[in-house]
């Protein structure tokens, strides 16, 4: 599991591969993540956006920008967390992943950025 913490925010990671397919005559790995976003600060925050580069062995970068996470935008209260799964598709079976998340600290009103840190993506079999 990977972990990061920025400005108190503490981001963690865990990933797995979910399989293989075939779709317009290409393989597509499909890998999921769980990731545990827990405030460790004194002030309630609220995540609004998310960035994220995603990244495949084939030097293909793929860059995805929306609100909030799996159509919510979490109130994380200190000492709370948000848990949520979701998931990419690779054109390759090595990749990788990194963002931020857009966050609003409802003390001072500011807005921050939270880093993701990047967490490689891997098929088990295509491991030595």
């Amino acid at each position: 599991m990977i972990h990061q913490v920025t400005k108190g925010i503490k981001i963690s990671v865990d990933t797995n591969f979910e399989g293989s397919f075939y779709k317009n005559y290409k393989i597509h790995y499909a890998f999921g993540y769980t990731i545990t976003i827990e405030n460790q600060s004194k002030d309630a925050v609220q995540l609004n956006a998310r960035h994220w580069e995603i990244l495949d062995a084939l030097n293909n970068v793929e860059y995805v920008d929306g609100d909030g996470v799996i159509g919510k935008k979490p109130v994380i209260e200190p000492g709370g967390s948000h848990t949520y799964s979701s998931g990419c598709l690779l054109t390759s079976p090595f990749g990788a992943m990194r963002g931020h998340y857009s966050m609003v600290n409802f003390s001072t009103t500011k807005n921050f950025e939270v880093t993701i840190p990047l967490f490689k993506l891997s098929a088990p079999f295509a491991i030595n």
